[in-house]
């Protein structure tokens, strides 16, 4: 459809939805006597109108050619005025919270809430110009819109119609949705982000704005500071991330030369320091590719932002919607979805094949969050929930066929944001130093350990004082001479440095694993505990609720990821104790991603392994030794000739939990013969050789 098709289009829409709040009353009040959550719904539309309305006079604005030459307070106020309804002082009157709309519009509620909130993506839609996507949205709301108003208040409409509305929705433009975000993550189509850093003032706070995205004090601070620092540091801080990213290419012995791209992912006002990353990955040959993260509940999981992002700006409004997919997944919806990957991937299979991974910066320093479970929300029932794996491990095999796991790389390094304290530059600095630190100190008392482990049959680990940890974890039988059971992980696609980790044996992995308090994935966790049993999960619980159904439905959903069970895919010994130091002077331990947390003691990952997809590859510690232990019982499961059992070995998550130094009573390499040896005791290094470790805790 060409430009002038969309514009007669869009122009419709708009006369129509304009003409909501001006029409007469009288078919609500008579719908309002056959149902009393009706006479709400003149409310919600003309609220919906009103919102999708300002999105289009904002377009009208930020579509024209050139910079958006307005001042900034201008620039904040239409900032506020797009997300003030989301806003957490505003949020218990609006119409995307759930219990809100349910309590205002009864049956219906649930149904326009998450309508809304899909609409809410014009937003992202109109700064990026994407008029299609705006369109559609509109139409879609004017379906909905005269699905209530057909009868001129005669009946009310069945719910059955407004979910089949927004189901064909969701079904007919899997075509654009999806096949856009295929193509935006692979190749350099939509030069938006890009351009924004590469031709703005990034000295000023004004081109944060331009993204459409909620500004808070994060991005505005985080840039201001930025601006401030010297064009040497800036470089510094780039070039350990991109140093990183090409250092793995030549620790896993894939040819980075046939690369051209790599998709960089970080936090609204880290452009400075982005900018110096594109510049850097230009004279590698990469060209940069930056896309939003999802903003279609037709391509998000969960709460997961994977892309470019802003601090939310309602974490709770994030958790409400987490499962509205529920109103459209079904199996051929799920059908329609992969059809659409596979062909458009097909398209592009040239630029996924040179696509080297991506290169991501994380952001920490928010305060915790906890969320308010409410039976208002959507959630995805048990039929859905195994589609939902299903579909996972699909999109992760199709993905796999044209982007090979064992022919790309990716790094990772995390900043803090200001919302983590009034010292906030000064934990930035002492951030900057975890992240560069020596090496080849590391890799020999690294090395140490990972000699005292290879000896070893298995390994126990011991909690102590409140924590009930005692887990008994299964090695891998080895060569001694050629092979090893952990990698020597130092500072190259998992920055910083500071583990060594392998993919233990899942038969005779047994065991209680219990966390008094841990944040994964932006959620706070209180008394996590998991049992296992062969290396699986065979039971959990934590202390969030008070109802234990809904602490396990919490962890279900959220660190199960749906499963039944999980495995351990990891098992890793952290020895970042300058990392950890740091958490303490700071007092920030439960304010730091798993990125760093991971290095500071004892980890379990439930899930796939770190090798998934790439079992294959040799790998090899600096000492010479090859890495063998990168598979377990599961993912052997991707040889089998029965498809069946083939789908089960992958689980496409992965997630570390790990137990502080404090609540550690010790770590213990255990011999054939039953012979013990410490490697940490009592919170503390003991094996020689690793003692120097302790100085930071000192």
């Amino acid at each position: 459809m060409n430009d002038a098709d969309l514009q007669e289009r869009m122009q419709l829409a708009i006369e129509r939805i304009s003409e909501i709040k001006e029409e007469d009353q009288t078919i609500w009040d008579t719908l309002a006597k056959m149902d009393a959550g009706a006479k709400n719904l003149k409310t919600y539309f003309d609220s919906v109108a009103e919102f999708i309305l300002y999105v289009y006079d904002v377009y009208e604005i930020v579509s024209q050619p050139g910079k958006i030459d307005l001042p900034l307070s201008k620039l904040q106020e239409i900032n506020h005025n797009l997300y003030a309804d989301i806003l957490p002082e505003h949020y218990d009157a609006s119409f995307a919270n759930p219990d809100y709309a349910v309590e205002k519009l009864g049956e219906y509620g649930k149904y326009l809430c998450m309508l809304y909130a899909e609409i809410r993506a014009m937003i992202a839609y109109a700064y990026e110009d994407e008029m299609q996507a705006m369109i559609s949205l509109m139409e879609l709301f004017l379906e909905v819109y005269g699905i209530f108003t057909a009868s001129e208040g005669e009946k009310l409409p069945d719910e059955k119609e407004i979910k089949e509305a927004i189901y064909y929705y969701m079904y007919d433009y899997a075509d654009v949705l999806v096949a856009r975000r295929i193509r935006e993550t692979v190749t350099c189509v939509n030069p938006f982000a890009y351009d924004i850093i590469m031709q703005s003032d990034l000295m000023t706070p004004d081109y944060l704005y331009a993204y459409g995205e909620y500004i808070g004090e994060n991005e505005l601070r985080m840039a201001q500071y930025l601006a401030k620092l010297p064009e040497e540091k800036i470089e510094r801080l780039a070039r350990t991330y991109v140093q990183g990213f090409i250092k793995g290419f030549e620790t896993m012995r894939i040819d980075i030369s046939p690369k051209k791209s790599v998709n960089i992912r970080y936090a609204i006002g880290q452009e400075r320091m982005v900018k110096a990353a594109i510049q850097m990955f230009e004279k590698e040959g990469l060209a940069s590719i930056l896309f939003r993260y999802p903003v279609s509940r037709m391509n998000r999981k969960a709460t997961i932002r994977t892309g470019y992002a802003a601090t939310p700006a309602n974490k709770q409004y994030e958790y409400d919607h987490a499962g509205d997919d529920a109103v459209f997944f079904d199996r051929a919806f799920m059908e329609r979805k992969l059809e659409v990957m596979e062909q458009t991937y097909e398209q592009e299979k040239e630029a996924a094949l040179v696509y080297a991974g991506p290169a991501v910066i994380e952001v920490f320093g928010e305060d915790p969050f906890s969320p308010q479970t409410k039976p208002t929300v959507w959630k995805l029932s048990d039929k859905q929930q195994k589609m939902s794996v299903e579909y996972a491990s699909k999109a992760a095999e199709i993905t796999n066929h044209y982007i090979p796991h064992d022919q790309y790389s990716f790094t990772i390094i995390a900043y803090p944001i200001p919302e983590i304290g009034e010292n906030f530059e000064e934990i930035f600095d002492a951030v900057v130093e975890v992240n560069t630190l020596d090496n080849e100190k590391y890799k020999s008392i690294q090395q140490t350990m990972i000699d005292c482990l290879d000896d070893a049959e298995y390994v126990q680990v011991l909690g102590k004082g409140g924590n009930q940890t005692d887990m008994k974890v299964m090695l891998h039988k080895i060569d001694r001479k050629t092979q090893t059971n952990f990698e020597n992980c130092l500072a190259d696609v998992n920055i910083p440095l500071g583990e060594v980790f392998t993919s233990p044996v899942l038969n005779g992995t047994k065991g209680t694993l219990h966390v008094s308090q841990v944040y994964l994935n932006e959620l706070k966790y209180t008394d996590l505990k998991l049992t296992f049993e062969d290396g699986k999960v065979a039971d959990y619980t934590c202390k969030n609720f008070e109802d234990e159904a809904e602490n396990k439905r919490f962890i279900k959903e959220n660190l199960l990821f749906h499963h039944e069970t999980l495995p351990i895919g990891e098992f890793a010994i952290g020895t970042n104790t300058t990392a950890y130091a740091m958490a303490r002077k700071y007092d920030i331990l439960y304010k730091l991603p798993i990125l760093i947390v991971e290095k500071m003691g004892p980890h379990f990952a439930v899930g796939d392994t770190c090798y998934s997809y790439s079992e294959d590859s040799r790998l090899y510690n600096p000492d010479g030794r090859e890495i063998v232990a990168k598979e377990n019982e599961c993912s052997a499961l991707r040889n089998s000739e029965d498809k069946e059992a083939r789908a089960g070995a992958y689980f496409n998550c992965h997630t570390d939990i790990t137990i502080p130094y404090e609540e550690i009573g010790g770590i213990y390499a255990v011999k054939p013969d039953g012979t013990k040896t410490a490697i940490i005791e009592d919170g503390r290094f003991v094996l020689p050789g690793t003692e120097a470790l302790n100085e930071a805790l000192k």
